[in-house]
């Protein structure tokens, strides 16, 4: 199994908008005690079993544009198929607040999962699409992605990717990718 979270690496996109795919896989990493401490693939990342079952968890360190390529040689040089990886990343067009969860599918207006589709030559992986809002009426949309993330949103995002780690734990601890998207797809409750 592969889970990547999407982003671009260096401190000072840490905290933007578009690196929210690595703050979920940081969260995760977290809760299941694990260290991205590998480094090859493009990418740093932490290799584990889980259940018996191999678990690369993974960030792409060839910044957005170029994820696919990280993708594709983790994906082979650890024999996992593409039916096994699930990509978590940005959606600027899903509202703040919304998971999209899917086995499948089209890469949108996302850069990274286009490179992600072209390099494994199919879109028949799974995904997990995070609603970040759309503030292109107010600012370039380059500007907000690369924008950190804070007050409001922040609080809102905490709580979004809480649920996210939620719904990978319950798929590595249940393989049901059906039930995931059952109990997790929509909007996130914000109390």
């Amino acid at each position: 199994m592969l889970i990547v979270g999407l982003g671009n690496p260096g401190k000072q996109y840490e905290k933007t908008v578009h690196n929210v795919g690595f703050m979920a896989v940081d969260l995760l990493m977290d809760k299941l005690d694990l260290k991205a401490k590998e480094k090859g693939c493009q990418a740093v990342y932490s290799a584990s079993f889980v259940k018996g079952e191999k678990l690369i968890v993974a960030k792409p360190q060839t910044y957005m544009n170029l994820s696919g390529e990280s993708v594709k040689q983790l994906a082979s040089a650890n024999k996992i198929n593409v039916e096994d990886i699930i990509v978590v990343y940005d959606d600027i067009d899903l509202p703040m607040g919304t998971i999209r969860i899917r086995k499948e599918g089209s890469a949108g207006t996302h850069n990274g999962m286009r490179n992600i589709v072209q390099e494994l030559g199919t879109t028949n992986f799974k995904r997990i699409r995070v609603g970040v809002g759309d503030e292109r009426g107010r600012m370039a949309l380059r500007d907000y992605v690369l924008s950190n993330i804070v007050g409001e949103k922040k609080q809102v995002l905490d709580k979004v990717l809480a649920k996210v780690v939620e719904a990978l734990e319950d798929w590595l601890n249940t393989k049901d990718f059906d039930l995931v998207m059952r109990k997790y797809n929509g909007v996130v409750k914000i109390d």
